[in-house]
């Protein structure tokens, strides 16, 4: 018996043992084949080849509904990189954090009139508005006159856009906005017609600088009295014409229709713009960086670092000449150490390498022509090597119709932008603010806001040599950034202390978030849905 039982020993010994190097070999092939095929899905060289036809699946373009309609946040796809995120102090992998949306709470819009919202009130004159400023600024200057227009009982015609500023743009309104949506999407709030009536082409106008962010009563009150003596009356300017706060919540709300829901693109921008989004998509999680980086952002604020001096006196000299401009003389290094400044494309790279993005990261580039050109993308290349814009993701006869056009050409980044999966501002200025405030619309959708005050602090330290990148660089701009990820919160007021307009400028504005006036929290009990605000 002992002999028997001895034999079983030896047999169960040496199956056991099989079993091991079974194990072994199974998880030793499995290693191998994930290897491999990550490897087989990295380019070989830095210059990466787009997409064909086929490969993208333009049926894509052939959805219905416009993709301002989408509220649903970005679909979720398959990375063909592998994405890994420093998660804090513990130093540990984590993949999913990296792209993962904040939560939003159950917030959703909510843009509806309440039952007191009168009918369309019959109107009293004409209001003709000039749109100044960039893309952003026209935008919101232009929602904004559409609730001036209700306020004083007006009726609206189509918005002339800014021809004379810095970007002379030659668009119509009807070349960047889809105008026959606009006019009906907001039939039931303010009767808006393409012309002035000829009859009044040649009548006396009433030409008015809108005192800024004001309320209620001023227009009702000091600019409805002119419908006395006046049948049209002229905005010289619209931006930042309307508060911020403190305005009835159908105004608000009409603001919110008017600008995430009326004044959408042009259907050719439309259409192109989301033939970039998914071409961007076809390399997987993207970015969409909106680099500051250009020339006019630079003169304005008077930013020279990292750059060279015949660089820093040509901004010098543009500003200097710029007569709108009123702040000329600006010490760089203050504006810097303040975070006035955008962050320069190395300092960028420097940041995203920081936060955990691997360097497979697809990204896209939203601006025009980065000062300094190539070479001064070079660093954030090196670290980056997939970087694109409108011009590597479309070809010179797909960008033909918009290429001379700067509000048109900023359209498509604005779409691409707020398509991303993370949007990444350089900059705190039009542009990003009203996307920014556009993904909250949509289901805050992430939006990382650096922090370019402490981020310089930082960055100066790694140039003195007093800091080296890696694991402890991370866990603090990590840690930093833990809260700037466009997670819900309630618009933010004034800064304490401040008086008169300074007290109005230091507000967020409304169009960078719209909560709490047309984002209201859904409520689900026992199968039955409510929205309040909270």
């Amino acid at each position: 018996m002992a002999v028997v039982a001895k034999r079983r020993w030896r047999t169960f010994l040496i199956l056991r043992r099989m079993l091991m190097c079974a194990i072994g070999v199974i998880g030793l092939m499995a290693l191998i084949s994930v290897h491999v095929e990550e490897v087989t899905k990295l380019p070989a060289d830095s210059s990466y080849k787009l997409p064909t036809q086929q490969e993208i699946g333009y049926q894509k373009l052939s959805r219905e509904g416009n993709w301002l309609q989408e509220f649903a946040p970005p679909h979720s796809l398959k990375s063909p990189f592998t994405a890994h995120k420093l998660d804090g102090a513990s130093g540990r992998l984590d993949s999913d954090k990296l792209w993962k949306p904040p939560p939003n709470r159950d917030y959703v819009p909510c843009t509806e009139p309440s039952l007191s919202y009168r009918t369309l009130p019959e109107s009293r004159g004409y209001l003709l508005v000039h749109a100044n400023g960039g893309l952003n600024q026209m935008r919101a200057g232009i929602c904004d006159m559409v609730a001036v227009a209700r306020l004083i009982n007006a009726t609206l015609v189509i918005p002339e856009l800014d021809k004379r500023s810095l970007w002379q743009d030659s668009s119509n309104f009807s070349d960047v906005f889809d105008e026959y949506h606009f006019i009906n999407s907001l039939i039931d709030d303010v009767k808006i017609i393409k012309k002035l009536p000829k009859e009044l082409a040649s009548a006396t106008r009433a030409v008015k600088h809108f005192r800024s962010w004001s309320g209620v009563d001023y227009y009702e009150q000091e600019i409805a009295k002119m419908w006395e003596e006046y049948q049209v009356i002229r905005a010289a300017k619209s931006d930042s014409r309307l508060a911020n706060n403190n305005l009835p919540p159908d105004v608000q709300k009409l603001r919110c229709r008017a600008c995430y829901e009326a004044l959408r693109f042009a259907p050719e921008i439309e259409k192109m713009g989301k033939l970039l989004v998914d071409r961007m998509r076809s390399y997987g999680h993207y970015i969409a960086l909106h680099l500051r980086f250009e020339k006019d952002m630079l003169a304005f604020s008077g930013c020279t670092h990292d750059l060279f001096p015949e660089e820093a006196e040509e901004l010098k000299s543009i500003r200097d000449n710029t007569t709108w401009w009123k702040v000329k003389d600006i010490d760089p290094l203050e504006q810097r150490a303040k975070g006035y400044c955008p962050l320069t494309p190395k300092e960028v790279g420097m940041f995203l390498h920081a936060l955990g993005f691997p360097s497979s990261t697809p990204i896209y580039i939203a601006a025009g022509d980065i000062y300094g050109g190539e070479s001064r993308m070079s660093d954030l290349r090196a670290r980056f090597p997939i970087l694109m814009n409108k011009e590597k993701l479309a070809s010179a006869e797909e960008l033909a119709p918009f290429i001379n056009h700067a509000s048109q050409m900023a359209a498509l980044d604005y779409i691409v932008s707020v398509e991303s999966d993370i949007f990444i501002p350089t900059y705190s200025g039009n542009m990003a603010r009203a996307v920014e405030g556009h993904r909250r619309f949509l289901g805050h959708r992430k939006t990382i806001s650096p922090d370019r005050k402490a981020l310089v602090r930082l960055f100066d330290k790694i140039e003195g040599g007093t800091m080296k990148e890696g694991k402890n660089l991370s866990n603090k701009v990590i840690d930093i950034h833990r809260r700037r990820q466009g997670s819900p919160r309630k618009r933010k007021g004034p800064v304490t202390g401040t008086k008169g307009t300074d007290r109005f400028r230091s507000e967020e504005a409304f169009y960078v978030n719209p909560l709490p006036d047309c984002l209201c929290q859904n409520e689900s009990t026992n199968s039955s849905t409510s929205f309040v605000i909270k």
